[in-house]
């Protein structure tokens, strides 16, 4: 059966590729980490059909671990109600002891859900259970699978259906947990990133999604020279670009609820149409973008040093420029808050 994970810039058509591989018949699952996402995939999938049909199945991650992978084989047996996804467990626990997976409620930490199935070995079930179910697998928003589940959604490679996993390595702004040390360096490289799929007999395509439908060229090449994140554009047209500093302009634009502003954090401070730069991941239907600058990334942007950024923020502003269509507007945030 065919596997392969691809890689794609941001805008490329990386949900269009798992929807058009849908069809009627075949019975598909396809998973992705946020609730936003979901959505999104949701009303593609309608917007498809007309409808959503029943041999598709839409799953966030911990929905698709709890509800297919562990509740059938271990709650009667563990007895756990829920997961708890605040609380981390304790490094103390030693592994295979209940207390290494699950919590004195009696809920199962969200970090060590697909631990548990691993040591355990419930997996070859989980891929007996796929198989008897699922002709497609489609994992999406692939690069923020982290530590434990990135062990696990490899062992799913075992399963004889075809596997599609999609992602862009530089939109990587949120893990789906964290474990310790647990594949603590996975994303600091991204050609040893996709040695770990190759390992798992994930073949590993990046040139069919190279190039970006969302953004001008104008915006790729100003992230390809800044950001120094290699992204090309299918679009001739170009787009403006500009950094605001005149008050009466800064004025309109954050009055103006057809441009979005996006912020590094706490967007919510500012009463306007605004999202914060990690949360508008995976949203294609802004124009024209504001993209408000914090104190260090506006320093970084002065010096026309933003490429050295930590791996975290550069991703995260990466995700905030790509949401661009047409016209990119920066603001320094210390000096819209003076024109405010």
């Amino acid at each position: 059966m065919d596997k392969k994970v691809v890689f794609a810039v941001a805008g490329s058509g990386k949900t269009k590729l798992i929807v058009d591989r849908l069809d009627t018949v075949k019975n598909s699952y396809i998973i992705t980490y946020t609730i936003s996402n979901h959505k999104n995939l949701q009303d593609r999938v309608v917007r498809k059909f007309g409808y959503f049909p029943e041999n598709i199945k839409l799953y966030t991650y911990f929905s698709f671990i709890y509800s297919f992978c562990y509740r059938p084989f271990c709650q009667d047996i563990v007895q756990t109600k829920g997961i708890n996804y605040t609380t981390q467990p304790s490094q103390f626990m030693k592994k295979e002891t209940r207390g290494h997976y699950i919590d004195k409620g009696d809920r199962l930490f969200s970090s060590r859900i697909s631990k548990f199935l691993i040591d355990f070995e419930i997996i070859d079930d989980i891929v007996e259970r796929l198989n008897k179910y699922a002709d497609n697998i489609f994992i999406d928003e692939i690069q923020d699978f982290a530590s434990n589940d990135f062990n696990f959604i490899l062992q799913l490679a075992k399963a004889d259906v075809r596997l599609l996993y999609v992602g862009d390595f530089y939109q990587h702004t949120f893990d789906t947990s964290r474990d310790g040390s647990t594949r603590k360096n996975l994303h600091t490289d991204y050609l040893s990133y996709q040695k770990e799929f190759e390992k798992g007999s994930i073949s590993v395509d990046t040139s069919t999604l190279l190039k970006s439908w969302r953004c001008s060229k104008t915006i790729c090449d100003y992230i390809s020279k800044h950001l120094k994140i290699e992204i090309e554009s299918n679009r001739t047209d170009t787009s403006i670009i500009k950094y605001l500093t005149n008050p009466a302009e800064i004025k309109s634009i954050f009055e103006d609820n057809s441009i979005i502003k996006l912020f590094y954090k706490m967007h919510y401070n500012y009463g306007c149409y605004s999202k914060n730069w990690g949360d508008c991941k995976g949203e294609d239907h802004y124009y024209d973008v504001c993209v408000v600058l914090n104190e260090t990334t506006f320093k970084k942007y002065l010096t026309g040093d933003m490429q050295n950024l930590a791996p975290s923020t550069k991703n995260k502003l990466y995700v905030a420029i790509t949401r661009t269509k047409n016209n990119l507007y920066f603001v320094s945030e210390k000096l819209l808050k003076k024109n405010q």
